[in-house]
């Protein structure tokens, strides 16, 4: 009998599972490494009964319990912190005399170490169907990943003109435009009740260098890697900037487009719709799993879509597709960083981020609908271009004054976000091509000093 004749997952050793016929008693670091492994990792199940080549030949009752008390004797006198573990047993016979035996062993909060004698201790971690050792590097990203690497409080005392960038964002997408006070921050846990703040609000930092917020932006022409890079960006240190930064390189690479609406309007039309753009890269910044060093958010740009690609494994039981549209549970990885986009109101408590992206592709075809793409230690928010192959939905011919009068009926914008919104690269033709005619024309006005950057551009009769 094959071990996925009882157990129908279990087709091999990997992460989650290993074999053994027996447990040595005489050479108890030879299997109890894979129980240290398996509790410094996701769990697994450690099947006692069945050989290398997945035959479930079983033991038998005695077998059985000398191997359930040999189990606890070692978890009690070498591992420590006390692996957390349960049984489970399956007969493989009809005369149920012939038992497997299933070690379950539950993840750990803390490292895990197998300990002989009083300086001897030895990490390990679990591979796909080996254990090894750990190395320094290991154990350093396995402590920040069990403690968690933002929620430690640091010797940094709060002041707010250390962290200017990050109160200017507040102050952009909260709702009353507020700067958050102290006792609010420290009613999330952001600062501590002494005033010091945690390790996930130094990444907010005005001055913070560190390669850890690293996110790599390109645009591609096709759509694979394979094709040349026509736009390209590398954003580090403090996670304001960052997020600010990432989104202007998207906002400069989003076509626009116009579709004609019931009483014969035109409404705008962009490859990427803002708030889908905005909840995805959110989720990426806040669900990054920031102890696996050497890694970045990659943000790819292609001709027919956008992946955003994070570090980290999924956290949820099922698969993303698994979950109605609207039920996906919040859990979350960083949750100082993730509370700093709360405060921020860029990041819904209850998970309601997913529901939000697909919200705003609600009219877009099955074929276009944003989904979640999930591979080892990594996770990829696609999001499908609206404009792509749909040239014949929008209409092209629009006048220079007619796109201007579409882009501005809804208030008015800077030149830069115009600039953009007409696809031009060079600010100085965006200017002698496109504004300096509307304002000769008298379609557009400058609202302000001619000479800031931030002053709006607002239609005539607008």
């Amino acid at each position: 009998m094959k071990i996925d004749e009882l157990f129908e997952d279990v087709l091999t050793e990997d992460r989650q599972y290993e074999f053994k016929a027996i447990l040595n008693q005489e050479n108890p670091l030879h299997w109890a490494k894979s129980i240290v492994g398996f509790a410094n990792g996701n769990g697994g199940m450690l099947f006692v009964g069945v050989s290398d080549n997945r035959d479930a030949f079983g033991l038998d009752l005695t077998s059985i319990d000398k191997t359930k008390n040999l189990v606890s004797l070692i978890n009690d006198r070498h591992i420590f912190p006390h692996a957390k573990i349960s049984y489970l047993m399956r007969n493989v016979d009809d005369d149920a005399e012939k038992f497997i035996l299933v070690i379950k062993v539950a993840p750990s909060d803390s490292v895990v170490r197998y300990r002989e004698g009083d300086y001897n201790e030895k990490v390990f971690i679990k591979g796909d169907g080996l254990t090894t050792a750990a190395t320094p590097e290991d154990i350093i990203s396995l402590s920040k990943r069990k403690r968690g690497i933002d929620n430690e409080t640091t010797e940094i005392p709060y002041e707010p003109a250390q962290w200017s960038k990050y109160l200017e964002l507040c102050k952009h997408y909260r709702m009353d435009q507020s700067v958050p006070e102290l006792k609010e921050m420290q009613n999330e846990d952001i600062i501590s009740a002494n005033g010091y703040a945690k390790s996930g609000f130094v990444m907010f930092k005005d001055d913070y260098e560190n390669d850890d917020t690293l996110v790599c932006c390109r645009l591609w022409k096709g759509e694979t890697k394979t094709g040349i890079v026509l736009d390209s960006d590398r954003f580090k240190g403090s996670l304001s900037d960052v997020f600010e930064n990432t989104l202007t390189f998207i906002e400069r690479n989003t076509k626009s487009g116009w579709k004609k609406t019931g009483n014969g309007g035109r409404e705008v039309v962009r490859s990427y719709p803002k708030e889908a753009v905005r909840e995805a890269l959110v989720n990426a910044i806040a669900h990054r799993d920031y102890s696996i060093g050497g890694t970045q958010i990659d943000v790819d740009i292609y001709d027919d879509r956008m992946d955003i690609v994070s570090p980290g494994s999924w956290l949820l039981p099922r698969k993303y597709d698994e979950y109605p549209v609207g039920t996906i549970p919040s859990i979350r990885r960083n949750t100082i960083i993730a509370a700093c986009l709360d405060i921020a109101n860029l990041m819904e408590r209850g998970g309601t981020g997913f529901q939000t992206i697909v919200g705003s592709y609600k009219d877009a075809s099955e074929d276009k609908q944003p989904g979640v793409l999930i591979y080892p230690g990594f996770l990829d928010m696609r999001l499908y271009d609206l404009l792509y192959n749909n040239h014949h939905d929008y209409s092209e011919n629009l006048t220079v004054k007619e796109k201007a009068e579409i882009f501005l009926r809804d208030g008015g914008k800077t030149t830069k976000e115009l600039q953009t919104l007409f696809g031009y690269n060079s600010r100085s033709s965006f200017i002698r091509d496109i504004i300096n005619p509307l304002l000769n024309e008298g379609v557009i006005y400058r609202d302000g000093n001619p000479k800031s950057r931030n002053t709006l551009i607002k239609l005539r009769n607008g």
